[in-house]
């Protein structure tokens, strides 16, 4: 994977975690890295920047990674609707996970933080990327993670109307 290529966007209200990250990234080959301190800075910066990955914190005050992310999946004026985000949290209940997954998260990465899971979290966004699906309730990547050859509902990942392809980088 070629990490210099990667534009990102870290967002997070504690400046010590923002370091920390940076420094993982610049370890690992990024080199085009932007910071915003909450979600609304975040969104500022990616109507100027070109971003292709978020890093986002879930706890942040005033506007919380998941607000976040439900803004920039919804919102009519989002600067990128399709950009994969992933999930940055000591949080990691199983409600809080659903109320991420549920807003349009990606991917997960539980605190501590290491330069490991940094890499396998970008690395599934980059190399495996999820098909973005529009249901009247949700939009985001295709919440699930493997066919189920039991599933009886009305949909399947190809004959979903709503399937919207993945996810240009």
């Amino acid at each position: 994977m070629r990490f210099e290529l990667i534009k990102v966007l870290l967002v997070d209200d504690n400046h010590h975690m923002r370091v920390l990250l940076m420094e993982i990234l610049r370890a690992i080959g990024v080199r085009h890295v932007f910071e915003a301190s909450d979600g609304a800075e975040a969104l500022q910066i990616m109507r100027s920047h070109q971003v292709d990955v978020v890093m986002t914190d879930l706890s942040m005050q005033p506007l919380d990674g998941i607000d976040f992310v439900r803004l920039l999946r919804n919102s009519p004026d989002s600067p990128n609707q399709m950009c994969p985000v992933i999930m940055i949290t000591g949080h990691s209940t199983s409600r809080r996970v659903g109320e991420a997954r549920d807003a349009g998260v990606n991917e997960f990465l539980a605190k501590p933080v290491t330069a490991r899971g940094v890499i396998e979290r970008i690395g599934e966004i980059v190399e495996r990327p999820r098909a973005f699906l529009r249901t009247p309730d949700y939009f985001g990547p295709d919440r699930r993670r493997k066919a189920d050859a039991r599933f009886t509902g009305p949909w399947r990942r190809s004959a979903d109307p709503n399937r919207e392809g993945p996810a240009g980088g």
